[in-house]
């Protein structure tokens, strides 16, 4: 190579090394970050793949339990688009002024499930009085977090309104989200669990026993906005992306429901 070739491909080097430090490399060049309930991910990758290849930007997902992100978000992290598994949470940073009411909608529905490890299914509809605490024989029930995470809190509000909570509060197993309470089940630690039904649909270690009836809990609402300190250009995009059709097809695929999108549904 000669002088003047070496020449300029350092200067090339140089000039992208001074975008990427500088943040000047074009928004398609920066991910767009994602907060995201744990339970989304299946369907919340593909559908972001989809988004990337239409659109050209990359979305980075963190995928937790919705009060670990939204503290996170709280503490400033930064991120550009959350989408939590209960109102509860949205609600926490709205009222903070930490996301854009103007982008706020409720995007996804779900149900909630008993589930058995595949190799020991147990026969066991749920109902009133139903006899949850002796099928755990000396096992635990696994459960998200029951104080914080939305499906803990789902799933203690429907074993309290099926009369079976005071009998197994002091028999859970209890994990940060529902998707670790999903793959204790799954590895035959806990003889049953709580869980999504989108999240039972997605291990093929576990078998559903039977779902909890829709009016034993609050409705389960996935609400999404865009973070008020996101600068990304494409964060508004991508919200409305989720609410689209093509997006609509992944979410169905895994079993959720689809919500007409305002934030009082």
């Amino acid at each position: 190579m000669g002088r003047l070739a070496r020449a300029f491909a350092c200067l090339a080097l140089a000039a992208a090394l001074l975008a990427e430090a500088s943040g000047t490399g074009g928004a398609d060049e920066r991910p767009l970050v994602v907060f995201a309930a744990a339970s989304l991910k299946n369907a919340l990758d593909a559908a972001a793949a989809d988004f990337t290849q239409t659109s050209g930007t990359r979305a980075s997902i963190s995928y937790a339990a919705s009060p670990t992100l939204a503290k996170q978000i709280e503490a400033g992290a930064p991120a550009d688009v959350f989408i939590s598994a209960d109102l509860d949470w949205m609600d926490h940073l709205a009222g903070r002024g930490l996301i854009r009411p103007e982008t706020r909608r409720n995007l996804l529905g779900n149900t909630l499930v008993l589930v058995a490890p595949a190799d020991a299914p147990v026969e066991l509809p749920v109902a009133p009085g139903f006899p949850l605490a002796g099928a755990l024989g000396d096992g635990r029930l696994a459960m998200a977090n029951t104080q914080a995470v939305p499906a803990g809190k789902y799933g203690k509000a429907a074993l309290e309104t099926l009369g079976a909570w005071s009998d197994v509060a002091g028999r859970l197993a209890q994990t940060d989200n529902v998707r670790a309470a999903l793959a204790l089940v799954a590895r035959g630690e806990a003889p049953l669990g709580i869980v999504y039904a989108t999240d039972a649909a997605a291990e093929p270690n576990v078998v559903i026993v039977d779902g909890f009836p829709a009016g034993a809990h609050p409705k389960i609402v996935y609400p999404l906005a865009v973070i008020a300190a996101s600068a990304h250009p494409a964060a508004q995009e991508f919200a409305a992306f989720l609410a689209g059709d093509e997006a609509r097809e992944h979410f169905e695929k895994e079993g959720f429901s689809i919500l007409t999108g305002d934030a009082t549904n």
